[in-house]
């Protein structure tokens, strides 16, 4: 990390300094108001705002918490440990990235002086454009949905080991640049930059961690298939995914059932007509064209399909989408 950036980070701050004067614990009046000890993201933002920074309290444990927003931490030097959910317990490393939900709950042991840690404060509307870019069925959208839904821990955390995924550091600590120095723009040009750092964290495969009940193994299995169906929806089978993965149909079958609640077929028609749709707002494509574009040579069956997917044709879609209603059908 930039040197001056890491000076900045490293100032004491004035309840730091209260707990190296003599307070032995975190003061949750700063943060809370409620019994269960939810921060609240109106202590932490200023009123109008999705997203800021701030640096972790050093000194002091931080009892069990959680937050009614999504917490993003990044470790800008030394580590700090997390204990999730009063059992998992992650050591956050120099350029590793964890990010909570809103319903996990979590504690962090002592951090020392040298030990610098972001977080990212963001409301869960902040990520509508990171989804969007990221389109398809993968393991970080699914998070972001999972993080929007209510009493969901199905996704409670997902921890990245990154230190070493360059564009990844840069996209992290230019985030964190422009919103600790209150850069014009920075909302603008941070919520493309959380698109594409998802999008390379979605590419980190064998980086991810996550507190789901499948194997890591597994979940690797079912995250190339993921990326299989986003990368080649249009040919995309599910005999050359098995062979890929040197699996018979049946098991590779079963464990995306058991992942994703979806079969393949279910999970490439929701990429290939997600791809259409966008293809209807965003190009002037004739439909015929987009249908082909997206893998299929079934007129008849596409409009069928789409219309019980959006409750309109694709033409009056694509009307919809011109008059810039804001709304997914």
């Amino acid at each position: 990390m930039n040197t001056e950036l890491l000076a900045q980070l490293k100032k004491v701050t004035e309840e730091e300094l209260a707990i190296l004067n003599g307070s032995d614990k975190i003061e949750k009046q700063i943060y809370s108001n409620t019994k269960d000890f939810t921060i609240r993201s109106n202590k932490m933002l200023e009123k109008g705002k999705f997203i800021d920074v701030r640096t972790h309290t050093r000194f002091v444990a931080f009892p069990k918490h959680r937050h009614d927003y999504v917490e993003m931490i990044y470790m800008c030097n030394g580590s700090t440990t997390h204990i999730i959910n009063s059992q998992e317990k992650i050591v956050l490393k120099k350029g590793e990235l964890l990010i909570l939900n809103q319903y996990v709950y979590h504690e962090i042991e002592a951090a020392g002086s040298d030990d610098i840690a972001v977080n990212f404060i963001i409301l869960p509307q902040f990520l509508d454009v990171a989804l969007e870019m990221l389109g398809g069925e993968n393991i970080i959208s699914r998070f972001i949905i999972n993080s929007l839904r209510e009493k969901n821990d199905e996704f409670g955390y997902m921890y990245f080991q990154v230190a070493d995924v360059l564009p990844v550091q840069n996209l992290l600590e230019n985030m964190v640049w422009s919103l600790v120095n209150k850069k014009n723009y920075r909302n603008i040009i941070n919520q493309t930059a959380i698109g594409l750092l998802f999008m390379y964290l979605a590419d980190c495969i064998d980086m991810i961690s996550v507190n789901d009940n499948i194997s890591g193994k597994d979940r690797q299995t079912v995250m190339r298939v993921m990326a299989y169906i986003d990368e080649n929806y249009k040919t995309a089978s599910l005999n050359e995914m098995a062979f890929n993965e040197n699996m018979s149909i049946s098991t590779l079958s079963r464990l995306i059932k058991e992942y994703t609640g979806k079969n393949f077929s279910q999970l490439l028609l929701e990429k290939r007509f997600a791809k259409a749709a966008k293809l209807l707002k965003d190009t002037t494509l004739a439909i015929s064209d987009i249908v082909t574009a997206v893998g299929y040579d079934n007129n008849s069956y596409f409009y069928r399909v789409f219309k019980e997917m959006y409750n309109v044709s694709p033409k009056e879609y694509r009307r919809l989408g011109k008059t810039d209603t804001g709304n997914e059908l």
